[in-house]
């Protein structure tokens, strides 16, 4: 019992850092939807130079730990000038290695369009960047939904590595809350748990939100 009441006892400590998991979260999403989409875009463009330059990016970020882009962005780019505070460099850190993850889903997604849906669009008058944006994209995002969520969700635990960069989040609280109690398993656990608490409700609402999408395409 004496476990049960301890780690319920800490999770007020640990829910009051909610707020900035969700913070970075949502602007790190919003970060690698909007650059997610454009190295896509790049991706598949005519032009080799800006094909050339996306796939080095998304190489680059695949390629290196999430972690080290962390510290590299909070610890190394002050160096050169460009010191960023630990929120901003959090959802700059996220953004960006999501966005080369996204950028992979909205590429598959943009190409498993049929070809009839644009010559239907150019048929009508529209313009190929207007038959993009207009037809080809939005069934794209219809496609890419459930990949999308799912990133996200992952991106909500992964803003636990923003400790390292003294973003005071769920596992930094916890940290500091062990190192002044040295209740280990009872405030780990009670993180645990509370990642957990975040997680299972965002899975459905995908689930309910791909469900709807799909119905209405």
């Amino acid at each position: 019992m004496d476990f049960i009441t301890d780690t319920l006892a800490v999770f007020p400590s640990l829910i009051g850092a909610v707020p900035i998991v969700l913070q970075l979260a949502a602007g790190a999403m919003i970060l690698a939807l909007v650059l997610g989409l454009l190295v896509a875009l790049a991706r598949i463009s005519q032009f080799k130079v800006l094909r050339a330059i996306a796939v080095f990016y998304v190489e680059v970020i695949r390629g290196t730990p999430l972690l080290v882009q962390l510290v590299y962005i909070f610890f190394v780019l002050p160096s050169i000038g460009i010191a960023i505070d630990p929120i901003p460099a959090g959802i700059l850190g996220l953004g960006l290695n999501y966005a080369a993850y996204l950028s992979e889903v909205f590429r598959s997604a943009i190409l498993s369009v049929e070809s009839g849906q644009t010559e239907a669009a150019l048929s009508l008058g529209y313009t190929p960047t207007k038959a993009l944006w207009k037809v080809v994209i939005p069934q794209s995002f219809v496609v890419s939904l459930g990949p999308i969520g799912n990133y996200f969700i992952a991106m909500v635990k992964d803003t636990a590595l923003t400790s390292v960069i003294a973003v005071t989040e769920i596992l930094k609280t916890a940290n500091i809350l062990n190192s002044q109690t040295f209740q280990t398993t009872e405030i780990y656990t009670a993180a645990a748990i509370l990642y957990l608490m975040l997680s299972l409700p965002l899975s459905r609402i995908v689930v309910l939100l791909e469900r709807k999408a799909r119905s209405r395409g």
